[in-house]
């Protein structure tokens, strides 16, 4: 049964992928339903996510009779580091600018990434990157509320601060996690899942702010956003992201932040000004421009997943 499934899922990489996307888009409104502390959030969605990927990584190995180097152990734990900032910013940016809106902001890691990889490894970005870098960041001035109105969140402007911060540690951990899944998946994304949740536990005790306890409601939905987001649904991208064109990839994944826009103004009731959604619409637009060539569009993209 279990390798039926598995195997469904390699057959029909853009299905896994679109259902990773979907999956992921819903954890802002998962976070709000929970009602607890950005660290509590942190922890406990690693915490139940992590039985998961554990058997994954499991499975993985078995298959493969073989275990990680350690210096790519090592490389992981660090990625978990980053990725603990990248969940606690990200709730705090919740807090500050909405659900839709702070997964909109956390999506700039595509432009982080592709900066680092400049610097770092000499990948010189392309002309159409550098073109949709003023756009991108036009778009994040505009979520920010600079237009005035009535804006939506308690701080736009923080949130924007907090979301470029989330956006900093997720290249960050991508840029490694890609490095250390070069030849296994479920590992090293079980190593750095697992030490996200003691370094947010950590954070949580050390600032007073982490509730072990958050009643049975709030544990029900932190579950489901353990089970769904953290685990499932960066599994299924996981498993697809070899398997798929960066172009489909690409389109597929620009589903999350509309998605995620949509769920919270739907499910949340949240209104964001008309001038934050074209903020949306100018950083989801430059992302595009950035990652999604468009002669490889016509030649590469299939038809119906």
């Amino acid at each position: 049964m279990l390798r039926s499934v598995i195997r469904l899922l390699v057959d029909h990489p853009r299905m896994t992928a679109l259902l990773g996307a979907l999956s992921i888009s819903f954890s802002g409104v998962l976070y709000l339903y929970a009602d607890v502390s950005s660290e509590t959030a942190s922890f406990y969605r690693c915490l139940w996510g992590l039985p998961i990927i554990a058997f994954a990584a499991w499975y993985e190995r078995r298959e493969r009779q073989a275990a990680m180097p350690r210096r790519a152990v090592l490389l992981a734990a660090f990625a978990g580091l980053l990725f603990a900032g990248d969940l606690i910013f990200w709730h705090h940016t919740i807090d500050a600018v909405g659900a839709g809106l702070a997964t909109v902001l956390g999506n700039l890691q595509v432009v982080f990434v592709a900066i680092a990889a400049w610097m770092l490894f000499g990948e010189r970005p392309s002309a159409r990157t550098l073109v949709a870098l003023p756009i991108v960041l036009s778009g994040v001035v505009l979520i920010a509320g600079v237009l005035g109105g009535d804006n939506y969140g308690a701080d736009p402007s923080l949130g924007v601060v907090l979301g470029i911060l989330t956006a900093l540690c997720y290249a960050g951990y991508l840029l490694i996690i890609r490095q250390v899944s070069r030849r296994t998946i479920a590992e090293p994304v079980a190593v750095s899942t697992a030490s996200t949740a003691v370094i947010a536990l950590a954070i949580g005790l050390s600032l007073g702010s982490i509730e072990l306890f958050p009643g049975v409601e709030s544990m029900f939905w932190l579950i489901v956003l353990g089970i769904s987001a953290q685990s499932l649904g960066y599994l299924f991208i996981s498993i697809a992201l070899p398997r798929l064109p960066a172009v489909v990839t690409s389109i597929i994944l620009l589903a999350q932040p509309v998605l995620a826009v949509l769920f919270a103004i739907v499910l949340v009731g949240e209104a964001p000004s008309a001038g934050q959604l074209l903020g949306v619409a100018l950083v989801i637009g430059g992302i595009a421009l950035a990652t999604i060539p468009l002669g490889a569009l016509r030649r590469r993209m299939a038809p119906a997943i």
